[in-house]
């Protein structure tokens, strides 16, 4: 088949591409030409690059027109953020291409109801997630919504794949604390008291960029019984902020050390932007369920989130990105 991947230069598609190389693929990856790959890895010499501005080119209508006269098989859009764009692109592909795939986000559920959550879980017979608490989430709710009703009208066959917290080599994980700041690493590499906003118990479900390729790749493979679909697609199991803490501390061959904090202390310990991003992930309490996912595509998430953090980890060491002062065992 001959795959269009848009935006394929970032986490999710430095392991899609070549994963659809190796499946013997013609890919075309579409990208701002800004950055390359993650992965450095001989199959990108098969890939061909097409160089535009998504953002100037959906101004000007002519991005789905582009995207359609490449005259690909399958259409996997990996950097759609609201739903004019995505609109603008399946009118222009309709009738033009067999499969459109795009990559939504589990943040299209607000704060969790009931777990774990299904794809489901937004119906409005029996929600088991809140509304989404922000714009992003927002968007890729509706993006997801207007797909599959796309779908079931008889249009474009569409799917939806919602990652979790995508982590792998390459990028900083979403830490034990919710969120980006490197400085929990030190804290837990040293021994020292981490201090933690809520209860310890609140959820978060990371997944490994290699497995959302996956999920991506045999949706491909599987167009009927992916086409209307989306799917939530995360590690077999969500960890809770007391036990990544505890999982972290024994790479560094620490015990773990942590106390529970008001969310108002935390804010006063830490910086803004820093809470702010705590509590976008652990006020939302993930946990998803892949049970759709492997049932109809045969997804088979290859890591547990742990071991995807410490890839992660152990990249960011050996890269010069992450000084420590005790050593990942």
């Amino acid at each position: 088949m001959k795959i269009v991947v848009i935006g394929g230069s970032g986490h999710i598609g430095s392991f899609l591409i070549p994963r659809l190389v190796r499946g013997g693929h013609e890919v075309i990856n579409i990208s701002r030409g800004t950055s390359a790959s993650y992965a450095d890895v001989p199959e990108w010499q098969q890939v061909r690059q097409v160089v535009a501005d998504r953002q100037q080119e959906d101004g000007d209508g002519s991005f789905g027109d582009r995207v359609a006269g490449l005259g690909a098989d399958v259409v996997v859009d990996l950097i759609c953020f609201t739903l004019e764009s995505a609109t603008a692109l399946v009118e222009s592909l309709r009738n033009e291409v067999g499969h459109l795939l795009h990559c939504g986000s589990i943040w299209r559920y607000g704060v969790s109801l009931k777990l774990p959550l299904t794809e489901e879980s937004d119906s409005a017979a029996e929600p088991s997630a809140a509304e989404p608490l922000d714009e992003y989430g927002i968007r890729k709710r509706d993006i997801a919504r207007m797909l599959k009703e796309e779908a079931a009208s008889g249009g474009l066959a569409t799917t939806s794949i919602h990652p979790g917290h995508i982590v792998g080599p390459g990028w900083h994980p979403i830490g034990p604390l919710g969120n980006l700041d490197p400085s929990v690493w030190h804290t837990i590499a040293s021994g020292q008291l981490l201090q933690v906003p809520g209860s310890g118990t609140e959820l978060m479900h990371h997944v490994h960029a290699d497995d959302v390729a996956q999920a991506f790749e045999k949706a491909i493979l599987n167009r009927e019984a992916a086409a209307g679909e989306d799917f939530n697609i995360v590690a077999p199991t969500a960890l809770t902020v007391r036990g990544y803490v505890g999982i972290a501390a024994s790479w560094f061959g620490q015990e773990s050390r942590m106390e529970t904090v008001s969310w108002e202390e935390f804010r006063r310990l830490t910086s803004q932007e820093s809470a702010d991003t705590s509590w976008a992930h652990l006020s939302r309490n993930h946990c998803m369920s892949i049970q759709k996912a492997v049932s109809l595509i045969g997804y088979a998430p290859n890591y547990q989130p742990e071991q995807a953090v410490y890839e992660s980890m152990r990249w960011l060491i050996n890269n010069g990105q992450l000084h420590l002062s005790t050593p990942l065992l």
